[in-house]
């Protein structure tokens, strides 16, 4: 029989925490006038050619014409007065393009962030989660530097915490459900604290890369086929997506914890 207190879905405390702060800042831009939302994308949101106009306004002015044109009058409102606002490197993975956005970014980050967080712990996974957001907007600027239509989406924070998860949850011993925190004995098994798999091992895992290429490509359709979010021109950053997810992957012993000795008492006999 199942105790009153215990919950199938054992979710971290920070992940809803996280959650929550997204579907608040959502609601809140879902309640502005649109004019008011594009100030605070233009405040907030990730524009890569921003960041070159800061050293390269040339280059800008070149690959966007004529920036005094009628036709660009959304690129030169997003470019603002050229400099580089350093904050957004962050703010940009609070914002969405709507409730489908925010809603499929906090379905597969309670899925596979729950696990990470677990193992990680609070301080470690949130950490992480500022290297995911910094590496997706990073891998967007290399690819679109002279871009000024702007990114926003926790995407690339997601895509670090699904690559973290393969490292662990796809080891021998590791129930799927368990390491993923869907099990009411999660918070007791050790289930998601076992050994990395290390790299060289993953392309020999069945699970691991049947996740991997699962993972490609999804991001590879939604990067050919996606349309416009509803903000401005701009569709899905499926780059961003690529740079959280070598977080996450490559990265995951940086804010993986010390292994943790596990000892079990012997029933009395």
């Amino acid at each position: 029989m199942r105790h009153p207190k215990e919950r199938i879905f054992n979710v971290p405390t920070v992940i809803l925490y996280i959650i929550a702060a997204l579907v608040l800042i959502e609601a809140i831009c879902d309640f502005l006038p649109p004019e008011i939302f594009l100030k605070i994308l233009q405040r907030f949101a990730f524009v890569p050619g921003r960041f070159t106009f800061a050293f390269d306004p040339d280059r800008v002015f070149a690959a966007n014409d004529d920036l005094t044109g009628p036709g660009f009058q959304l690129d030169r409102y997003f470019l603002g007065d050229g400099r580089a606002q350093w904050w957004t490197l962050l703010t940009y993975a609070l914002l969405h393009g709507g409730w489908l956005h925010v809603g499929m970014n906090s379905l597969w980050f309670v899925a596979f962030g729950s696990a990470v967080a677990r193992r990680f712990g609070t301080p470690r996974f949130l950490v992480f989660c500022v290297a995911a957001a910094l590496a997706g907007a990073a891998t967007h600027f290399l690819t679109h530097m002279d871009s000024l239509q702007p990114v926003i989406g926790a995407s690339a924070v997601v895509s670090g915490a699904m690559a973290a998860a393969v490292r662990f949850v796809f080891q021998p011993g590791a129930p799927l459900g368990e390491a993923l925190g869907f099990s009411e004995r999660a918070e007791q098994d050790l289930t998601y604290r076992l050994p990395a798999l290390p790299l060289r091992e993953i392309v020999s895992n069945r699970g691991a890369i049947s996740f991997l290429a699962f993972w490609f490509l999804a991001n590879f359709l939604s990067g050919a086929m996606s349309g416009p979010l509803g903000v401005t021109d701009a569709t899905i950053a499926w780059e961003a997506h690529i740079g959280g997810f070598l977080v996450g992957l490559l990265a995951f012993q940086w804010f993986d914890p010390p292994p943790i000795a596990v000892h079990r008492s012997n029933p009395a006999r």
